[in-house]
C-alpha cells in the first residue's frame, strides 16, 4: 500500500513538473526565428499569389506606415488552405515575430521583425510624453543630422540611454528621436558592419537599408531611411526632403 501511495505521489509530481516546464519550453520556441517556418510562409505566399493573379495576402495598413512594418502577412488568408496554421513563433499565435513582406512589387519576400522592439519604444514613448507635458518640448540632446537627435535620457528619469537588441549583431542599438518627435531605432552600427562586408556600391541619396535584409531573415523595423555620405562613404540618415518611398 505504501509503495502504491509513493508511486502515485511521484506520478503527480512528475505531471506537475511537466506542466510547469512545458509552457517555458513552448515560450522559448516561440522566440526562435526558425528558417524553416519562414520558408513555409514563403511557400504559402507564393502559392496564394499564383492562385490570386498576383495579389498578396497582406493586411491593410495606412499609407504612411513605415515600409518595413507596412506589408504584414495576413495569416487568415493563407491558413488553413495554404498552410495548416501560422508558425508558432508568429505574433498571431503568441510568438514574438511579426511576418512581413518586402520587395512586394518585384520579388515578394517574407521576412520577420521582433515585436518586442515596439514594446520597448512604447515604454520610452510614455516617458517622452510625460516629459513633454511637463516641459512643453522634447528632450533633444545631440544633433545627429538635420532631423535626428539623441535623447537626453537623464531628463526623462532614466539611468542610462535606452537601447534595443539588434537582430543582426546582438548588440544594443540606441533609440533616437526625429524632428517630428517620433522614436526610432538607430541601425547605424549594423549598417556600417554590413557595408564593410558587402562589395555592392551605393550612391548618396539611395536608401541603403536593404543591405541588412539581403542576408538576413530580419528587417530593420522602426528605422529611419539611411544613405551613404558622399565624402566618408559611411552610413548617415537620409534627409526627409530627399528620402525614397521606403
Amino acid at each position: 500500500m505504501i509503495r502504491v501511495k509513493w508511486t502515485a505521489i511521484l506520478l503527480l509530481v512528475s505531471l506537475f513538473l511537466t506542466g510547469c516546464l512545458y509552457p517555458d519550453q513552448e515560450v522559448a520556441e516561440n522566440q526562435v526565428p526558425y528558417k524553416e517556418q519562414i520558408q513555409s510562409v514563403q511557400s504559402a505566399i507564393n502559392q496564394f499569389k499564383e492562385d490570386e493573379g498576383g495579389i498578396l495576402p497582406i493586411k491593410t495598413k495606412p499609407a504612411e506606415t513605415p515600409y518595413y512594418q507596412k506589408y504584414l502577412v495576413d495569416f487568415k488568408k493563407i491558413a488553413p488552405r495554404y498552410m495548416a496554421e501560422p508558425p508558432g513563433n508568429a505574433f498571431e499565435t503568441g510568438g514574438v515575430f511579426q511576418y512581413v513582406i518586402i520587395d512586394e512589387e518585384t520579388n515578394p519576400t517574407v521576412k520577420i521583425f521582433d515585436v518586442r522592439i515596439a514594446q520597448e519604444i512604447q515604454d520610452i514613448n510614455l516617458r517622452l510624453n510625460a516629459y513633454r507635458q511637463k516641459n512643453g518640448y522634447p528632450p533633444y540632446k545631440e544633433r545627429l543630422s538635420d532631423e535626428v537627435f539623441t535623447l537626453d535620457y537623464e531628463k526623462m528619469g532614466l539611468k542610462e540611454a535606452p537601447t534595443v537588441l539588434s537582430p543582426y549583431s546582438q548588440k544594443q542599438l540606441p533609440i533616437v528621436i526625429n524632428s517630428d518627435i517620433e522614436l526610432y531605432v538607430d541601425y547605424t552600427a549594423d549598417l556600417y558592419d554590413a557595408l564593410e562586408k558587402k562589395e555592392k556600391a551605393y550612391k548618396p541619396g539611395e536608401d541603403i537599408r536593404s543591405v541588412l535584409t539581403d542576408d538576413s531573415e530580419f528587417v530593420p523595423a522602426y528605422s529611419l531611411p539611411y544613405t551613404i555620405d558622399d565624402k566618408t562613404k559611411k552610413p548617415v540618415f537620409l534627409s526627409v526632403k530627399a528620402k525614397t518611398p521606403k
